[in-house]
């Protein structure tokens, strides 16, 4: 495909585009339980409009446009505030939980260099149920993982976590909550050991930094995990996610500002001029900073709360009606709005396949992603399920009857995700996954 020698006209390209977007999930009817944080209709007409009025500004140099330095250090300090940290704390905005983890293990890879030059192998504890950014960053940065295991709750195990900690271990990491159950991992005890070994701790809560506060407000326990634990030393947060700000839109967050300055890159000998960068991109998309800034003054606590309120009572109705439905069950005991659904015997049964309910569920239109180990269905709960918990809990019902008098094989992703997932060798199901992201920008049959 070339780019057309002529321009296409406004109407056909929209046209188009309406075309293409016929065959995604369906985010608008919130018949989808990943990916998109779906909330009223004014909030992202709000987020929309502030967005496309910085459509084209350039965060890259804040003293070309103090408008977005001012919005950006605003967003900073009412998240800072958000997550109770203290005084002297700083923060940044990025683009995504992706780049906020980069940052962390940045940050403390090169406070590592400085203040901690006998360590010639830097390593970083994630549990396993950390998100695979976590991962990633520690490759692209060449920190050795030390993988933490979790107990039967789905947490971190922090006494496991205690034997792993050596002489070269930099930054013990736990989530606020984990996304494959929704679990809040021991934070107290994982910052306790970091803060004994003079070492640092991240607290991933780019899932629920936007939410497990006003979850706390609401009266629901959320275990400790922001920078009221006495041991943490920085916190990411996304803004795209509960913060119902556009995408693109995430902070991380740091105890004090001389722990940030190890973030910074600094370029002081380039002929075009100095150049010194506080995260991982060079330009940085204006409208994604205008978004969260409007959003979080449209909303304000108050409107937070709302939505919080609203979530949790879908998240509730709906584990209620998995926990009724012979053969389900909620994975863990999740503290907020994540929910896993697995399988269990019911009677003289075996236990059904999830995957096989996934698929049909897919069938009728509702969209999730898929845990393993063990295998299970997982649901982002947002606002605007509040209003379809009963008909999906319906369809649910109808898909575990269904699954349940099959005596089919598995076809399509069931199959897929029950193959890959039973296979010893790991390499094996990574070559596989490589062969798919491979073949996703392969010509159209």
């Amino acid at each position: 495909m070339k780019i057309p020698q002529k321009g296409t006209a406004r109407d056909e390209i929209t046209k188009a585009m309406r075309a293409y977007r016929d065959t995604d999930a369906d985010a608008a009817r919130a018949r989808l339980f990943s990916l998109v944080y779906a909330t009223r209709p004014d909030v992202l007409e709000v987020a929309k409009e502030a967005f496309t009025s910085f459509f084209s500004e350039n965060a890259l140099n804040p003293m070309a446009f103090p408008s977005l330095r001012r919005m950006e250090t605003e967003v900073i300090a009412m998240t800072l505030s958000l997550l109770n940290a203290p005084e002297g704390a700083a923060g940044s905005m990025t683009s995504g939980g992706s780049e906020s983890l980069l940052l962390a293990l940045k940050t403390a890879r090169d406070w590592a260099r400085a203040e901690r030059p006998n360590v010639t192998r830097p390593e970083v504890l994630l549990p396993v149920t950390a998100h695979p950014a976590l991962f990633k960053a520690a490759h692209l940065l060449d920190l050795r993982v030390v993988v933490v295991p979790t107990t039967p709750g789905l947490g971190a195990d922090a006494a496991a976590a205690r034997s792993l900690v050596t002489d070269d271990t930099i930054l013990i990491v736990g989530s606020a909550p984990q996304y494959p159950h929704g679990i809040v991992d021991p934070i107290e005890e994982l910052a306790a050991i970091a803060k004994e070994r003079g070492i640092l701790c991240h607290v991933d809560a780019c899932f629920g930094g936007f939410m497990l506060p006003w979850v706390e407000k609401l009266g629901h326990p959320v275990p400790p995990f922001d920078f009221r634990v006495p041991g943490v030393t920085s916190i990411s947060a996304d803004l795209h996610k509960y913060g119902y700000a556009a995408k693109g839109a995430s902070t991380v967050l740091y105890r004090t500002r001389a722990l940030r300055r190890h973030q910074f890159y600094v370029h002081a000998d380039w002929p075009g001029g100095l150049f010194v960068s506080p995260s991982v991109l060079g330009t940085r998309p204006g409208g994604a900073i205008a978004a969260a800034w409007a959003v979080l003054n449209y909303l304000g606590e108050e409107g937070y709360l709302d939505l919080a309120k609203r979530a949790m009572n879908a998240t509730q109705t709906i584990a209620s009606g998995v926990r009724a439905i012979p053969g389900l069950e909620i994975l863990g005991e999740p503290v907020m709005s994540a929910i896993a659904i697995g399988t269990r015997a019911s009677g003289d049964e075996r236990p059904l396949d999830i995957y096989v309910i996934g698929d049909l569920m897919q069938a009728r239109g509702w969209f999730f992603d898929r845990g393993q180990a063990p295998p299970s269905l997982h649901l982002t709960v947002s606002p605007a399920h509040e209003a379809i918990a009963s008909e999906f809990l319906a369809d649910l019902h109808a898909c575990v009857e269904e699954t349940r008098a099959s005596k089919e094989q598995p076809q399509g992703k069931a199959a897929l995700y029950g193959m890959l997932g039973s296979l010893p060798d790991r390499a094996i199901v990574r070559d596989a996954l490589l062969e798919l992201m491979d073949s996703f920008d392969a010509p159209s049959t």
